[in-house]
């Protein structure tokens, strides 16, 4: 379930103290200064999922402080990662300054005084106990104030992930959701982990389902690749077939099974677009890896219970079952 506040709700007079009550309640209480004014436009959408909670805010240039007056209030031993979607953001904490594009973001500790200058912008914060972090307490404040770029490596993945998390919010089922959650937090202690030089430190099963979660974008981004094999999956991570193997198999499933499976959604989907009425079945498929449109049509319809063309036919697949 997720709720929606929007700050011109509010009248003019009292929108400021509104919005610093709606902020605390969702994260945790914080000092706001508006440059431009107490006429401002905001707005902010919030729901669980899983073991975290996620925020993502809309809304004009804000100084926001989470003062040692404030943490001597309330402290719920919370962290919490800011996720720029748009425009330009400084965060100083622990004596470290990041400075945020679209797409990177930064690690903060809210038992912690932290600064945030922040243009007109869209950002998602994912906030969670710190307790679930793998991280002794102590190295907590070595990490508290960093920012990790989100055009690369595990911190690419960790800003898509929570980049999506505002859009689905109350679609999840609850077990998905706790995989989600899980999958954002088993990546977040991979990453903050590298940035000690410490990775060795991160338990086996974090490391397993992170280093998990990267192979499958790998192959999501390489779909349509011909040359899409395990043993070049495996090379690309450093890791032997023999092992990438036994990382699917605790998918109950293959490497050649995963990857027919998403280029199968990817051939449904287009079938689907209007957008691609004109093409071909066949040239839908083959888009997808599925040169032989005799295979293209057997494993389709197995997947999905009628051949390609009928599906398309069908509009939606309402057919189907």
């Amino acid at each position: 379930m997720s709720m929606v506040f929007r700050a011109e709700d509010e009248p003019v007079a009292s929108r400021l103290d509104y919005w610093k009550n709606v902020v605390g309640e969702t994260v945790v209480p914080l000092d706001f200064r508006v440059p431009g004014g107490p006429d401002f436009r905001s707005r902010l959408v919030t729901g669980d999922v899983g073991l975290v909670r996620v925020c993502e805010i809309t809304g004009p240039a804000v100084r926001v402080a989470r003062t040692t007056k404030l943490l001597r209030r309330s402290d719920p031993e919370l962290c919490k990662i800011d996720v720029l979607v748009r425009g330009r953001a400084v965060v100083e904490q622990g004596g470290r300054q990041a400075g945020l594009g679209p797409g990177d973001f930064v690690f903060v500790d809210l038992s912690r005084p932290c600064h945030w200058a922040i243009s007109p912008a869209r950002m998602v914060a994912v906030t969670f106990p710190r307790t679930l972090l793998p991280v002794p307490s102590n190295d907590l404040a070595l990490l508290a104030g960093v920012g990790i770029p989100g055009g690369r490596g595990a911190g690419a993945l960790i800003s898509s992930l929570a980049r999506q998390l505002p859009r689905h919010l109350g679609d999840y089922r609850v077990a998905d959701g706790a995989r989600l959650s899980a999958a954002v937090l088993d990546l977040l202690s991979v990453a903050l982990a590298a940035r000690l030089d410490r990775g060795d430190e991160v338990p086996p099963d974090i490391r397993q389902r992170a280093l998990l979660l990267r192979i499958h974008r790998f192959i999501e981004e390489r779909l349509a690749d011909s040359e899409l094999s395990p043993a070049a999956i495996a090379a690309a991570h450093h890791i032997s077939v023999r092992y990438l193997y036994r990382l699917f198999e605790t998918e109950g499933t293959t490497v050649a099974g995963w990857i027919r499976r998403r280029r199968l959604e990817r051939c449904r989907r287009d079938l689907l677009d209007p957008a691609l009425r004109a093409q071909t079945v066949g040239s839908i498929g083959a888009r997808w890896g599925f040169a032989d449109a005799v295979h293209f049509n057997r494993v389709f319809r197995a997947a999905y219970g009628v051949p390609p063309g009928e599906y398309r036919l069908t509009g939606n697949g309402a057919s189907l079952g």
